[in-house]
Formats: C-alpha cells, sequence, structure tokens
C-alpha cells in the first residue's frame, strides 16, 4: 500500500495559482497528493500531465486520480527528461518549446520509498544496497560503496550529506572491502557507526542519515537532474505561467535559488538613471520572496517535513 504524506499540499498548488483550463506538469508525482489537488482544481479543457519514474508510483496513481484520468497524462520518465517529453504531447509549442501554465517539484524521495525495506533507501530496515529511484537504472549504492575510491566515497559524504566525518566513514568502508564486499544496509549502517566517534552518535539523528541521504542523492544523481530540468521548466512556462519547487536539502534549495535569480527581472542602470536604458528584463519574477516553510499543524502530523521549503516564480 502506497501511503505518503504530502509535504505544503495546499501552499505548493495554491503556489500555482490554477486555471481550470490550463496545463499543468507535475514532475514528481510520487504519492499523487499534489497530482490530485491539481487535478481537482481543473475543469473543461484542463490538463495535467505527472512524471515519475517510480512504477509503484504510477501504479498507485492510476488508482487514486481515477476520477480525473481524463484530464491526466502519466509519464514515466525523469523528470530531466521534461522539455523532450513535453514535445511528444500534443501541446502549444512557441519557436520548438512546449508551453504550459504551470510546473511542480516536490523534490528528494517519498516516504515509501524510505519505509519500503527492499528498496534499500532506509538505515532501519537490513536490505540490499540499492536506492534506485528507477528500478531499470545501472547505478546503485552498493557499486558506490564497494568499487569507488575512498576519496570520491568522502567527497558524496561530505558535500551530499553535509556529514562531520566522511573521511573516517570513508576510510572504514575501505577497510571493510578489503576483507568482503558490503552488499547490505545493515552492513554499512554498523560501519558508519564505528566510522563517528561514540559522544556524537549518542546524541542527534540516526548516525547513518546523512551518509544514506548522501549516497540516494549520488546514485540517482539528484542534483544534476534538479538543475537541468528547472532550466527546461524555466523555459517550458508560458507567460504567467508559474513554478513551484519543495526542497528538502540545503544543497537542492540553493540550487533552486541559484537557477531563479539567473533569470530574474533585474535592472542594472544606475539609480539616477530617469528610466530603464538596459534591458535586462529578466523572464521570471518571485512570487514569494522568502521561502514558505511548513506550519507547526503540519509538523505535528509530519515531522519529515520540517526541512521543507517552498519558492514559487512566474514567467513574465
Amino acid at each position: 500500500m502506497f501511503e505518503h504524506i504530502t509535504v505544503l499540499r495546499e501552499e505548493a498548488v495554491d503556489g500555482l495559482a490554477i486555471k481550470p483550463n490550463g496545463i499543468y506538469v507535475d514532475c514528481t508525482l510520487g504519492g499523487a497528493g499534489h497530482s490530485e489537488l491539481i487535478a481537482s482544481r481543473l475543469g473543461e479543457g484542463g490538463q495535467l500531465i505527472a512524471f515519475d519514474q517510480d512504477d509503484w508510483a504510477l501504479d498507485n496513481a492510476r488508482k487514486r486520480l481515477a476520477p480525473y484520468m481524463e484530464r491526466v497524462t502519466l509519464v514515466r520518465s525523469n523528470f530531466r527528461e521534461l522539455e523532450r517529453k513535453l514535445l511528444e504531447l500534443d501541446l502549444p509549442v512557441k519557436e520548438g518549446i512546449p508551453q504550459v501554465d504551470g510546473i511542480l517539484f516536490d523534490l528528494g524521495v517519498s516516504s515509501p520509498q524510505l519505509d519500503e525495506a527492499e528498496r534499500g533507501f532506509s538505515y532501519n530496515h537490513d536490505a540490499p544496497l540499492d536506492m534506485r529511484m528507477d528500478q531499470q537504472g545501472t547505478l546503485t549504492a552498493e557499486e558506490i560503496v564497494n568499487e569507488w575510491d575512498e576519496r570520491e566515497i568522502s567527497r558524496i559524504l561530505a558535500d551530499y550529506g553535509e556529514e562531520r566525518f566522511a573521511r573516517s566513514i570513508a576510510r572504514h568502508i575501505m577497510q571493510a572491502r578489503a576483507k568482503a564486499r558490503i552488499v547490505t544496509t545493515g552492513e554499512l549502517v554498523e560501519l558508519i557507526k564505528v566510522g563517528i566517534p561514540a559522544a556524537t552518535r549518542r546524541s542527534g539523528p540516526h548516525p547513518a542519515k546523512r551518509s544514506f541521504q548522501a549516497l540516494r542523492i549520488a546514485v540517482n544523481d539528484e542534483l544534476g537532474a534538479e538543475e537541468e530540468a528547472l532550466q527546461q521548466a524555466v523555459r517550458c512556462l508560458a507567460p504567467g505561467g508559474r513554478a513551484s519547487v519543495i526542497t528538502f536539502h540545503s544543497l537542492e534549495d540553493r540550487i533552486c535559488k541559484q537557477i531563479f535569480a539567473q533569470h530574474l527581472q533585474r535592472c542594472t542602470c544606475p539609480t539616477d538613471f530617469p528610466m530603464c536604458v538596459c534591458g535586462q528584463q529578466g523572464v521570471l519574477k518571485l512570487v514569494n520572496r522568502k521561502p514558505i516553510v511548513p506550519g507547526e499543524e503540519e509538523l505535528a502530523l509530519n515531522p519529515r517535513a520540517r526541512s521543507a521549503k517552498l519558492r514559487v516564480a512566474e514567467k513574465l
């Protein structure tokens, strides 16, 4: 059963300013919470296109979105293929680029993926070291842990997991794999624990949390996919269209913030000029200057939402 609590559900969909006859894209279908709300607000002529690379999520969506399927198109693909996949559909096109009225991203891994032991995302269950969101993908966490060099493993843990003891953990991984291949999440958890000082292990979150996050991001190239997809999203938005982006990690949020900033309406003329002559108009404006975060009520129901941030921008 696919049980998933949708984070910032109302806020993210409200940010899209849904038009009943508009065309909207949910790049991260997941548990279909956002898609269901978008579809419910569409009327005659409205379309929802929902992306996911997880067959489990797509099967769940067919059931959950059953009342709205006449206006829904499901696409089995990573969202880094956004522009190419939209071109395959019968959508308005401007200068060879598909045009839609809103695009939503809910980045990170969904709760069912975390909770299903066999997927290898969870440090609370012993399972094969997998961590692939797309089960047809080739790179797994097992390959990284057993075949990548010590410096690269350390870099991944430090950069993607912000793990202070990345070098120590990587060293212990190297020592262990020299004796036998590391094949389960349980084995990896024990190695991570050994690489972290006992005093640190006794306080704060689970000692493997940062390392598992880092490996998941690396296996699925989440940051590369996000950057490519957000640049495509800016191109694919029609004038007045909006992008709602939910992030759960500081690196994800930084990428979103930087890409929005690249495209912002920004005049570079001296402040004493009576009118703009630079022509640096940009193509986006921010709908919310500061990111929207979950309220206390949502956090009480879903502690996993604690790190979520929502940024919304509109195409000029």
